[in-house]
């Protein structure tokens, strides 16, 4: 929430289109805070066995009993708002393939709610799978930022806006690149082989690592951070 206040401080003017997030942020004053007088479009994913309303007079159950008669892949748009943790809202399901799970206990259920549009919920939420390669970028498969050890939230701050300027510059040279030479598919998944970041990210080490080796390519990297 003070995130939130300070983005509306720094960003006068700026409209939310809508706010994505997983299940750490759920709960009734979180959800009552985006409802305020001046709400922000949000769609949320909540926990399959969070309560959910079924109607005047009935008992709330959990999501998942309420899509249990899903297909793998099929989704659902319940019927008219309903009530989760005390606000009125739009749910939406889809049954997961279990053999995507990463661990047992994960979700079979994909639920997300939301204050409007329902029919697009899904699809807008799942942009925000974009953000777990910005953070596997920060870690394991780029900057390796908690190695760090960074504590003092300053000093951290400064580092995460280098770090998005970073992160912007190898993702611009990995479209480039890509350009050049496509990345291998392989066929077993139809995925990259590496991902764009990761792509440019080499690129730039070894133009740092080694300059001159770069003597006469295309490749101009200062140019890519250019606004012109």
């Amino acid at each position: 929430m003070d995130l939130l206040e300070r983005f509306e401080a720094l960003f006068r003017g700026v409209k939310i289109a809508y706010l994505t997030g997983d299940r750490e942020f759920i709960g009734q004053p979180w959800l009552s805070f985006l409802m305020l007088s001046e709400p922000i479009p949000f769609r949320l994913r909540i926990r399959q066995t969070d309560k959910i309303s079924r109607g005047r007079g009935q008992p709330a159950i959990a999501g998942a009993h309420l899509f249990r008669s899903l297909a793998i892949g099929s989704e659902r748009v319940l019927r008219g708002r309903r009530s989760v943790w005390g606000r009125a809202v739009y749910v939406i399901g889809l049954r997961l393939d279990p053999k995507h799970k990463k661990h047992q206990s994960d979700d079979d259920f994909l639920i997300v709610i939301t204050d409007h549009d329902p029919h697009t919920a899904l699809a807008d939420y799942g942009r925000r799978w974009g953000i777990e390669t910005l953070f596997t970028a920060l870690k394991t498969r780029g900057f390796c930022l908690e190695s760090t050890h960074f504590t003092d939230r300053e000093r951290l701050s400064k580092l995460l806006a280098l770090l998005a300027l970073a992160f912007v510059w190898a993702m611009k040279a990995g479209i480039w690149r890509h350009g050049q030479k496509p990345i291998r598919i392989i066929e077993a998944h139809g995925r990259r082989a590496r991902s764009l970041f990761r792509y440019g990210f080499d690129l730039l080490r070894r133009f740092f690592i080694d300059p001159l080796s770069f003597s006469g390519s295309l490749f101009q990297p200062i140019q890519l951070l250019s606004c012109t």
